[in-house]
């Protein structure tokens, strides 16, 4: 709807300034926007202020000689102006109110959009080293990640899901040795535990587990060989076990799960370091191998090669990225990191030009680190000292549902505060309750209606009958899905549907307050099946925008 609007009012200018009522000027970007006040119109522009200094005139008079030329499509009822130039637009209420037919049979398509026109995108999240239970901050990037998906998906790109299993590096060699170190000790050895190693609880009872099952098969093995086999144990058993046990509470499934150490097994990654050589991108300098990253618009160069002629940790990015684009085709690559990851930004963009790739195929979506607070106090994290709160027990405490939407619910930009007390709440005040508690009530209103006779399901009743102030407010709110779909994609940002389903179920809750749905009286039999036919709608709706949120629609709470 808004692209018609921008429309009309493109046109009107091109035709006043064809007949002579505005100058020849180059037009410049058309904004509109949805003004703050619901009595300003469903749509604003303020382009005529733009257009001041092009026209030579004052705004309002532009907008009055813009308005003279507007073809008006169907949608808009009328049009008003405001000073000192704004153009109002106000939907013809017919219209609105017959669009609940439209919605009803889109069904889950309502809300889908064309922009991305069927191109390949890859959205990676989740990736953590794979050395330990999934904690609360990566409880933000899987369920990020996983809301830009279905948004992506909704507006019309082809999306695949990816986990990066980073099982190829120094923190996997640690935390091999801290396991092996722990089920020594289970058996009854005294070993040495790596300084640097991983000294959490869970390490311990994991090798406990392993101590159990396969008693001293790892501690007969010649050492090396004991510690990379109980590595590999751990990764498979117990850490992905424990990951994919994680995202699957939280509805998450991964259309592949890529390990770190495959671009390592074949010849794509000598072919790589050809091509970068090839680029003059590679220098050797104090027996390294080093990425001259400066050259390609990065701050600072990175060893990729190390002096002991192992690759380093941005070699697996080279290759991994190389990976997706070259091997795989992938059109656009979004990586969900944390704020911890800001500064490889630069070196990651410097990457794709030395691979001869456009950066802007690559998205680096960086959230703000996520706080838990308990009685008004932070939850500390810390998984190395092992007193981490892990998303596990998040979930359990609060429910995936919660955990879902607090995480989406705000700007990945902003850091956050997770408020335990309030996702424990079963009140209005906690926000997903209040969604939920939405969906419930017309999951209610509906079986009400069939006991008392109604059929929910006909087609019958004339949705022109909408005319209520909250009936055209609950409508206009359900028409704006696709426009939050846009914002969404367009800035990677889900919050946006955790606003808008808000602002649906807190116009369903006025609508239902004024407006009585059932009726035993025989004069209201037309005004009930119509307002039935809006319930249903809004049903649909709410639980589209639960749905991209990863969140269940409940019919009873």
């Amino acid at each position: 709807m808004r692209d018609e609007i921008v429309k009309m009012i493109e046109n009107g200018l091109r035709a006043a300034q064809k007949s002579g009522d505005l100058p020849p000027f180059e037009l410049p970007e058309v904004i509109v926007e949805r003004p703050k006040n619901p009595d300003h119109g469903d749509f604003s522009s303020p382009i005529c202020m733009g257009l001041a200094r092009f026209a030579r005139m004052a705004p309002i008079e532009i907008a009055k000689r813009l308005l003279n030329h507007m073809q008006l499509p169907d949608p808009v009822g009328n049009v008003d102006i405001v000073h000192p130039g704004f153009i109002n637009i106000h939907l013809d209420a017919d219209w609105v109110a017959n669009q609940v037919d439209s919605i009803l049979d889109a069904g889950e398509d309502w809300g889908c959009i064309d922009l991305g026109q069927g191109r390949r995108v890859q959205v990676e999240f989740g990736s953590a080293n794979p050395t330990g239970p999934l904690h609360v901050g990566f409880g933000r990037n899987v369920v990020l990640g996983d809301a830009i998906a279905s948004i992506l998906a909704a507006a019309g790109y082809v999306v695949q899901r990816e986990y990066l299993v980073n099982d190829a590096g120094t923190q996997m060699r640690l935390f091999a040795e801290s396991l092996f170190a722990r089920y020594a000790e289970a058996l009854g050895h005294d070993v040495e535990f790596p300084p640097e190693g991983y000294r959490g609880q869970y390490v311990t009872d994991w090798a406990q587990q392993i101590a159990q099952t396969h008693g001293d098969l790892f501690w007969d093995m010649e050492r090396e060989d004991g510690v990379r086999a109980i590595g590999e144990l751990g990764l498979q058993e117990k850490v992905l076990n424990s990951v994919r046990r994680d995202v699957g509470m939280l509805n998450i499934h991964y259309d592949h799960w890529f390990h770190e150490r495959v671009v390592y097994e074949g010849s794509q990654f000598s072919a790589i370091m050809r091509i970068l050589r090839e680029a003059d991108a590679l220098e050797e300098r104090e027996g390294a191998v080093w990425f001259v990253a400066t050259k390609f618009g990065g701050d600072k160069d990175e060893v990729v090669i190390r002096s002991t002629g192992q690759p380093g940790y941005f070699a697996s990015d080279i290759a991994y990225h190389y990976d997706k684009f070259v091997e795989r085709g992938f059109d656009w690559v979004i990586d969900v990191w944390g704020a911890d990851h800001q500064g490889h930004v630069p070196r990651m963009k410097a990457m794709m030009r030395a691979l001869g790739l456009d950066p802007d195929r690559l998205t680096l979506l960086v959230y703000q680190l996520v706080t838990i607070r308990e009685g008004g106090e932070d939850v500390r994290l810390s998984k190395r000292a092992g007193t981490l709160v892990d998303l596990h027990e998040l979930l359990e405490d609060v429910g995936p549902d919660a955990v879902r939407f607090f995480l989406v619910s705000r700007d990945p930009n902003s850091q956050m505060e997770f408020d335990l007390d309030l996702a424990r709440e079963q009140s209005e005040k906690n926000p997903v309750y209040y969604v939920q508690y939405a969906h419930a009530r017309i999951a209610s209103i509906l079986r009400n209606a069939v006991d008392q006779g109604w059929s929910i399901e006909t087609q019958d009743g004339d949705t022109g009958l909408l005319k209520h102030p909250a009936e055209q407010a609950l409508i206009r709110q359900m028409l704006a899905l696709e426009e939050t779909i846009e914002l969404a994609a367009t800035s990677l940002a889900p919050h946006h549907l955790s606003y808008y389903a808000l602002d649906l179920a807190s116009y369903f809750h006025v609508f239902y307050r004024d407006c009585r749905v059932l009726s035993s009286d025989p004069a209201d039999a037309d005004l009930t099946q119509s307002r039935l036919k809006l319930v249903r709608a809004s049903k649909d709706v709410l639980a589209r925008a639960l749905k991209l949120m990863g969140l269940s629609a409940p019919e009873s709470m």
